[in-house]
C-alpha cells in the first residue's frame, strides 16, 4: 500500500529541521523499501517547510509507527502531518 506523508513545519522551524535533518535522512535511508520516495517541500523563496514521503506500507497503522519515529516527528518539527492512501499512475 502506497502513502503520501505530508508534514508541514511549524513557523519558524528551519533551525530546528537543519539541526535534524541529518538523523532524520539517515532514518529515511535505513528504511530499506519502505521509503520509495522522499524530498522537502519548499516554500516561495526556496527554503525547506515540510516533507513528502512516500511509503510503501502494509496498511495505514504502520504508516502511522513511520511517521511517529521520524526524527523530525521527535523533535517536534511538524505543525501537522497528513497521511493518505497513494496511487502511482505516471513515473
Amino acid at each position: 500500500m502506497l502513502i503520501a506523508l505530508t508534514a508541514r513545519d511549524k513557523v519558524g522551524g528551519l533551525d530546528l529541521r537543519l539541526a535534524t535533518r541529518d538523523a532524520h535522512v539517515a532514518y529515511l535511508k535505513g528504511a530499506g523499501d519502505t521509503v520509495a520516495m522522499a524530498g522537502p517541500l519548499l516554500n516561495a523563496e526556496g527554503t525547506m517547510c515540510g516533507s513528502l514521503i512516500i511509503l510503501d506500507v502494509p496498511d495505514l497503522a504502520a504508516a502511522e509507527a513511520f511517521a511517529a519515529d521520524d526524527p523530525y516527528a521527535k523533535a517536534g518539527l511538524f505543525d501537522s502531518v497528513t497521511l493518505d492512501p497513494w496511487n502511482k499512475v505516471i513515473g
